[in-house]
């Protein structure tokens, strides 16, 4: 038995990285996924079926908020209802370290609409099933930046900090409906993107800041993830876990 059997959870952002291994260490543990990406993520669906999970795909682009209620009504068309939502999707590897007097506001603008209003568009679309079953878990993903004061993103740091900033909101809004949301902050971690777009000398900057003196690699996040997403977390709302070695500590 694992410890999402029978859940079915919408992960964003899951074609690659993260969050294609968000998606399957939930499906190890028993979930239905739905998963969804700009890109298309039909590889990670066809991977977890192959390996006797559960999993549709879809194309989603989660600012609009037309895509993310066809994704939410394609998940319920298939599984029946939503138990769990992980906010995944966001801009970071793509985006370029810059002082924060040379970020344009177009830039700035696209940040916040995937990171921040991503989130709250997700959000609203699945409360609706989750209010009817009285019982969700939603966590969205957030940032060790936000609470170091990291430089060079300052778009980045502000859209993850609204992200945490939301999750308390949120928690207190929907605790009357046993819908719980939770926040995970993770250190820099080793994803392709990252490693394509940081310097080895910069990465090692942020590993000498931890208590653990490693660097820190997707499957880190499991654990979190998981608990969040289970019942043994069925007590615990409006909290954000960073898993980041001890980089920082709250």
């Amino acid at each position: 038995m694992g410890r999402l059997d029978g859940r079915s959870i919408i992960v964003t952002g899951a074609a690659q990285g993260i969050g294609a291994v968000y998606a399957r260490a939930l499906a190890a543990e028993g979930a239905r996924l739905s998963i969804c990406d700009l890109t298309e993520p039909r590889s990670v669906a066809d991977e977890i079926r192959a390996a006797g999970g559960e999993a549709i795909s879809l194309v989603t682009d989660v600012t609009s908020s037309a895509a993310v209620a066809a994704l939410v009504k394609a998940t319920v068309a298939a599984y029946g209802t939503v138990h769990g939502l992980v906010n995944n999707a966001a801009m970071f590897g793509s985006l370029a370290l810059k002082p924060f007097m040379e970020i344009e506001s177009a830039e700035w603008d696209k940040v916040m609409a995937v990171n921040t209003r991503g989130v709250f568009e997700c959000v609203k679309a699945v409360v609706p099933a989750m209010r009817a079953q009285q019982y969700g878990k939603i966590i969205n993903i957030a940032s060790g930046t936000v609470f170091k004061g990291t430089t060079h993103l300052l778009h980045y740091v502000a859209s993850k900090g609204a992200v945490v900033a939301m999750t308390r909101v949120m928690a207190r809004e929907l605790g009357g409906d046993n819908i719980l949301v939770n926040c995970i902050a993770p250190g820099l971690t080793l994803s392709a993107a990252v490693q394509a777009t940081y310097t080895r000398a910069g990465i090692d900057r942020t590993t000498a800041t931890r208590a653990l003196k490693r660097d820190e690699v997707p499957e880190d996040l499991i654990g979190a993830l998981i608990f969040f997403a289970s019942g043994e977390s069925d007590f615990i709302t409006g909290q954000t876990l960073l898993v980041d070695g001890g980089s920082v500590m709250h």
